[in-house]
């Protein structure tokens, strides 16, 4: 099978799904355009240079999607959203998508959206200066951590210092490159994220040298394109795109393999 026959095989499949109250897709036929909701700028994941183009992780599942609808990668309208207003981006109908390394987890499936896939699995992790010479997070008593508002690694950095007997002093802010910048002006001690996160914020550092990853990682975050929950059709269309470029990159893969046999 080529992969021009797979991609067509795994759209019948989206598209012959139907339901009741199926509107996205009519939506976005009729928009032209697919409105994609991303990071406000994540090296890997969705980043702009200064041309105005996107790349990344999410941002190739929005082009397949367009792909998929549009025959045209290019039909994407992408939608820069911080932490704390990309949810209710999605839920008013602001955006069709969002695919914003968004952490999968029960509650948030309780107020009206719904995960179609996992597309990384990251882990939460903490950054330090070299110069302070910690090896672990338990050695961050006392100490200032920095981190985004309106997240998951709010709740579980409180759950790791409660569980671990420690006193520490909290500091949020709403975007990442906020918190960056705090921690870099020495605001706080400590910089805590999904470790993807950390290693893209690094490289953004004056001296990135100057500061390390620990090795501990506190969480599982399964993150992952998501959907209304009032539409299941759309939901299968977003969640068999993603099933097929996993797929396409095996066939990649064992392409690749056969070739240099």
């Amino acid at each position: 099978m080529t992969l021009k026959h797979f991609f067509a095989a795994f759209a019948l499949v989206a598209f012959a799904t139907t339901s009741v109250s199926a509107q996205t897709l009519k939506v976005v036929k009729e928009h032209g355009d697919l409105a994609c909701g991303v990071s406000e700028g994540l090296p890997g994941f969705s980043e702009k240079d200064d041309k105005g183009q996107w790349s990344g992780l999410d941002v190739d599942l929005c082009r397949a999607l367009a792909a998929a609808i549009f025959n045209d990668v290019t039909k994407v309208r992408y939608v820069p959203l911080s932490a704390e207003n990309r949810f209710e981006a999605l839920r008013s109908k602001t955006i069709d998508v969002l695919i914003r390394n968004s952490t999968w987890t029960l509650g948030r499936e309780t107020e009206g959206v719904i995960w179609a896939a996992v597309n990384y699995y990251d882990g939460q992790g903490f950054m330090v200066r070299r110069a302070l010479n910690i090896d672990s997070a338990l050695e961050l008593a006392d100490k200032s951590v920095c981190t985004k508002s309106g997240t998951t690694t709010e709740l579980n950095l409180a759950d790791y210092f409660r569980n671990n007997h420690l006193t520490y002093k909290v500091m949020t802010f709403a975007t990442g490159d906020e918190t960056s910048t705090a921690y870099e002006s020495g605001r706080c001690d400590s910089l805590t994220s999904d470790v993807s996160q950390l290693y893209a914020q690094r490289t953004k550092l004056a001296t990135p040298r100057d500061h390390i990853i620990l090795p501990d990682i506190i969480s599982k975050e399964p993150l992952g394109p998501v959907v209304r929950q009032d539409d299941f059709q759309w939901l299968n269309i977003v969640k068999w795109t993603q099933f097929a470029m996993v797929n396409a990159k095996s066939w990649a893969l064992i392409a690749i393999t056969l070739m240099k046999q």
